[in-house]
């Protein structure tokens, strides 16, 4: 007892590093954001509290890195607040604006969501050790939560879509919680080659990129988003495809007579 009570000391005395822990807690803030601006029916500004958050959770990893401040906490207060921001926020926040007329089918898919992000949370902590950086297995919880957030954005941009018991939206929330606790690999843009030398022309392709979203960053990130759901089930499709052609047995060719 007495060396586990030292150790704690020890470890309470070493401090904890500030500046990835601020990007931590201010991730952890636009989430507790998100669902008060929801409950107040502010469903756009929720939104973008998310969407403010999964910038905050990407920053503060890097930065962490960069300066080689990770710490065991600060991989704990990261996924907490992951729980919170991208967990609890959207499901909040989805139910409130388009789920509530469902009743029980509305709220457990809220509640469903909230249960695979955090399973997925827990299985990536488990797994960071083992797992290629490469990619990520099940849609992260940030890309799902932000899928949210952009769908209501878009909605909220284009108008004119009736979200009382809409069946597309309570099927695009069982889908996204399922893709994040299933064995779906998603690329994880980690190992990024945008400081590589590039030609002109991937250039020009960036500044359009830029551009377009500037224009209707709503509608861009709506779009965006999907492409980058849908890719982690269509790559699994071509991958298994192929390892099913490989598989096979090459046919004897036939000879003349």
């Amino acid at each position: 007892m007495k060396r586990k009570k030292s150790a704690t000391k020890r470890d309470t005395r070493r401090g904890i590093y500030i500046l990835p822990n601020l990007f931590t807690s201010a991730n952890l803030f636009c989430g507790f954001y998100a669902i008060v601006a929801a409950i107040q029916g502010g469903f756009v500004k929720s939104a973008v509290a998310i969407m403010l958050a999964a910038v905050f959770d990407n920053l503060d990893g890097k930065v962490a890195r960069a300066t080689h401040t990770e710490t065991r906490f600060g991989v704990e207060y990261d996924s907490i607040s992951d729980a919170i921001s991208f967990g609890v926020a959207p499901g909040i926040l989805v139910y409130l604006w388009a789920l509530k007329p469902f009743g029980r089918l509305g709220w457990l898919a809220a509640f469903l969501f909230v249960a695979c992000g955090v399973l997925r949370l827990a299985r990536f902590n488990t797994q960071k050790n083992s797992v290629s950086s490469e990619y990520f297995v099940g849609l992260p919880i940030p890309a799902a939560a932000c899928m949210i957030a952009t769908m209501i954005l878009f909605v909220s941009r284009i108008g004119g879509l009736v979200t009382d018991r809409n069946i597309t939206i309570l099927v695009l929330i069982y889908a996204l919680s399922f893709l994040m606790v299933s064995t779906i690999k998603y690329n994880s843009f980690k190992k990024s080659e945008i400081f590589r030398k590039k030609n002109f022309n991937a250039l020009v392709a960036v500044v359009l990129i830029f551009s377009v979203i500037a224009y209707e960053p709503s509608v861009t990130f709506f779009f965006m988003g999907l492409v980058y759901i849908a890719s982690g089930p269509v790559s699994a499709l071509f991958r298994r495809r192929k390892t099913a052609m490989e598989s096979e047995p090459e046919k004897p060719s036939e000879g003349h007579m």
